[in-house]
């Protein structure tokens, strides 16, 4: 039956185009995040087709392709190394000095980040000096490490170790100053200690800071270690991946960067997901 006015009666499908409406919100994040996978492997793939494609043809356009291995070739010199003992060695040994250098940056840094923000003294006794060895590259210091250090490994732990320390420290430092005053007022009303203070208002709120630099040191201190590697390991993907270009087999020069890009990638990822899980009380934004 109609209603005067021309005005309907309600009915349920307000309600089912309003259930509908937040089926596909709470969907869309769901299917965003697909799509976007997919897109991360096609241009994965893609990169790995187009090289392939120029390798194989012997294209010449600026650029002499010709001389690269194609990625044939480099699928089978990976395959050989897989089964050698030797690679799982290299491998190891880099993560170890990794997981070695970085881990003790990433303490040293923190700490001394939060001293820094957080104390006049140790900023103006030791800020400049800090400021000064900062813009040093980390691999200029191999003479140092090889004078000050017994071994090869001591020294390449320590390039790593510098080279991943100062982005861990700055941005430390830098989340450290930028809290807000008052939330260190409020809680030392409350009657908080120093301690407290540290670890309910300093530690939680300079962590998004933390794990910034911790991402960035990460990236370096690979980039370090490589070169460290190559220039006065024994052992190592960097030492392996310069032992086969002096011998000019480019295949495994390239399996040595595809190996060195993975583990970056993987140890990076790790670093991120640890943030992730330390910060979840974040708001996080969703992509459309």
């Amino acid at each position: 039956m109609s209603t005067a006015s021309g005005l309907s009666a309600p009915t349920g499908t307000g309600v089912d185009s309003t259930d509908t409406a937040a089926l596909r919100a709470d969907s869309a994040p769901t299917r965003s995040v697909w799509v976007s996978r997919v897109i991360r492997v096609a241009s994965v793939a893609a990169a790995v087709g187009l090289w392939q494609l120029l390798t194989a043809g012997n294209v010449r356009a600026g650029l002499r392709f010709d001389t690269l291995p194609t990625v044939t070739e480099i699928v089978a010199e990976f395959g050989e190394h897989l089964g050698t003992g030797q690679y799982y060695l290299d491998v190891a040994q880099s993560l170890i000095r990794i997981v070695t250098g970085f881990g003790l940056a990433a303490v040293v840094g923190v700490l001394a980040g939060i001293g820094l923000g957080r104390s006049r003294l140790l900023a103006d006794v030791f800020g400049s000096l800090a400021e000064l060895i900062r813009p040093i590259p980390a691999i200029a210091l191999v003479p140092v490490a090889i004078l000050l250090f017994p071994s090869d490994e001591s020294g390449i732990v320590f390039i790593t170790f510098t080279a991943s320390l100062f982005p861990v420290l700055v941005s430390t430092r830098h989340a450290t100053r930028a809290l807000p005053t008052i939330w260190e007022d409020a809680i030392r009303t409350l009657g908080a200690s120093r301690r407290e203070v540290l670890t309910r208002v300093v530690v939680p709120g300079i962590l998004p800071g933390v794990f910034s630099g911790l991402s960035v040191g990460m990236g370096v201190a690979w980039i370090c270690l490589i070169s460290a590697e190559m220039i006065s390991g024994r052992l190592g993907i960097g030492y392996r991946t310069w032992q086969s270009y002096t011998i000019v087999d480019y295949p495994a020069v390239f399996v040595g960067m595809i190996t060195i890009g993975v583990l970056g990638f993987l140890t990076s990822g790790i670093v991120e997901l640890a943030g992730r899980r330390v910060t979840r009380w974040l708001p996080r934004e969703v992509a459309s």
